[in-house]
């Protein structure tokens, strides 16, 4: 909810509370396709998702901001458009706006939400202040046959939605008729055949409407016209054209992080333009088990790339000594890299081209209804830093990509699973699952403790059903028994989740004996933990990560 209105909750989209991070949106997506959907986002925390969704559908589509939607709707020149949710409500003064480009561009149109409440208060309908609104689950029921339900729903079917709004459309713009209500509204779906317009009241984006994915892939395929060809294929042969058109006979660095995403860019770019390119390592120190060495024999040895193995870590270590803050752990580290990254890149010389890992989330802006763009929950790794110290040119072939789609294109390359299919692990590292200072002791005992609980999740055939997995070492001791002795040691968290898109993640559950057989392997053989404890925080209300 947006300040300036501290005592008013979001009326036209309850769902959409402002988004959590701050990216600058940078209008340089450079996918070549006439198949494109511009979403417009007017401030939802869920817009991504939309975005996901279509292209699961197998078309190609990008989010701008409302305040950016003219200039994106130029560039894209795209055959659809979608309408984001928002906390804002159309009848404030100041609500955010469909530019009349799009409005007048016979381009088909959705309105989700806040979406359908604009296009209706836009376009002539009315919209009224709610005063009790309609949230969570809800069933709509099919009242007439429409593009958006074909062999999907039928008049008279009654169909689980997520609902999420306060205001609502009381009174719809020349043109619509209503094809599917809800007790809390009346026009819960309209539709304008003639002009291509839909709209729902709401959120098919959101896995709590079972048949959301579907209802837009109708959209962008029976509405749009859409074929939804849109593959990694098509974008891997594509991508290394681009490169190698930017590049041309200049050589690349890129850093490599041990992660999935720097990774795939490093194969990518290798692929486009072989030897051109060099990798550069930089071990800090705060890596888990084995990855470091795994990271040179891959690229190294199996994929014979140029890569430069720096073990960094006395000097990361050193600087992290006595530092608690979560937020100075995050940007020293991200410092102490540049730094490292710099000296590396002149021994190197003759570079002009920097390659980052950057993911399409990285480059979204997110905004307030208000048009500003909202709180900054933590600082991120990939965006900015680099180019501005080295005087660089960017290579960022991901940056249209999200993470499920990068593990994809990793597959199309032939990157192992093991290493494509690995959880999520955050830029710094170690250093932000050892709240507290951190020091090379504290990791040795975390990176033990973490590979146990990782092994037996793998033994037991539960890695790929976990979107993420970790151990953290708490800045607590506790007094234990072991034989018959007193300890004084550590407490070791676990930490394992079940999420499709890490926004919003749930507690995987193990049952009883799993969580007593690892507790038991970390306890006997670590040196420095005497007690483990199981993390059950969904997200919201928790993050993923501690820190």
């Amino acid at each position: 909810m947006d300040a300036s209105r501290p005592n008013k909750p979001p009326q036209g989209c309850a769902q959409c509370l402002d988004s959590a991070d701050l990216f600058a949106y940078r209008p340089t997506m450079s996918i070549q396709t006439t198949e494109s959907v511009l979403i417009v986002d007017f401030g939802s925390q869920v817009t991504q998702l939309i975005a996901r969704r279509v292209r699961e559908a197998g078309v190609y589509s990008e989010i701008a901001p409302f305040s950016a939607a003219a200039e994106a709707f130029a560039r894209m020149d795209p055959v659809g458009i979608i309408l984001s949710g928002s906390p804002a409500s159309v009848l404030d003064a100041d609500g955010p706006r469909i530019p009349e480009e799009i409005l007048q561009s016979g381009r088909p149109i959705l309105g989700i939400c806040y979406g359908q409440q604009s296009l209706t208060h836009q376009l002539g309908g009315e919209v009224t202040l709610g005063d009790s609104g309609e949230f969570g689950r809800a069933f709509i029921e099919i009242q007439d046959d429409c593009a958006l339900f074909d062999g999907l729903w039928k008049v008279g079917e009654k169909h689980q939605v997520w609902m999420s709004h306060g205001d609502k459309v009381t009174k719809l713009a020349d043109g619509f008729r209503p094809v599917a209500s809800s007790p809390g509204a009346p026009f819960a779906v309209i539709a304008d055949d003639e002009r291509r317009i839909y709209a729902m009241q709401f959120h098919p984006e959101v896995v709590h409407t079972p048949d959301g994915g579907k209802l837009l892939k109708n959209f962008v395929r029976h509405v749009c016209g859409l074929a939804g060809d849109w593959t990694m294929a098509e974008f891997r042969k594509t991508k290394i054209a681009e490169i190698r058109e930017q590049v041309g006979e200049g050589r690349v660095i890129c850093g490599l992080s041990g992660g999935v995403d720097s990774a795939v860019a490093a194969l990518l770019i290798h692929e486009a333009i072989g030897d051109q390119l060099t990798c550069v390592f930089v071990d800090g120190g705060i890596l888990r088990m084995g990855e470091a060495e795994q990271v040179v024999s891959l690229f190294r040895g199996h994929y014979n790339i140029p890569l430069v193995h720096v073990d960094a870590s006395t000097l990361f270590l050193k600087g992290l000594e006595g530092v608690t803050d979560p937020e100075k752990k995050r940007k020293f580290i991200g410092k102490t890299f540049i730094d490292v990254f710099e000296d590396e890149a002149k021994k190197i010389g003759g570079a002009e081209f920097l390659a980052q890992g950057t993911l399409y989330p990285d480059v979204i802006e997110s905004v307030s209804f208000t048009g500003g763009p909202s709180v900054t929950i933590k600082s991120h790794h990939n965006v900015g830093g680099l180019p501005e110290r080295m005087n660089m040119k960017l290579v960022e072939p991901l940056r249209e990509l999200f993470k499920d789609e990068v593990r994809a294109l990793g597959r199309e390359l032939g990157l192992p699973e093991i290493f494509v299919g690995r959880h999520p692990f955050p830029g710094p590292g170690l250093a932000i699952r050892i709240p507290g200072e951190v020091t090379r002791e504290r990791c040795d005992i975390l990176r033990k403790a973490d590979a146990i609980y990782l092994e037996e999740i793998r033994n037991a055939g539960l890695y790929d059903a976990i979107w993420q997995a970790f151990a953290v070492l708490l800045p607590v001791k506790t007094v234990g028994v072991m034989g018959d002795g007193r300890t004084y040691d550590s407490v070791c968290g676990l930490r394992a989740v079940t999420s499709t898109d890490g926004m919003t993640a749930d507690i995987y559950p193990f049952d009883a004996a799993f969580l007593s057989r690892v507790a038991t392997r970390i306890i006997n053989e670590v040196k420095g933990i005497n007690r483990v404890v199981y993390d059950y925080t969904s997200k919201p209300p928790g993050t993923i990560e501690w820190e």
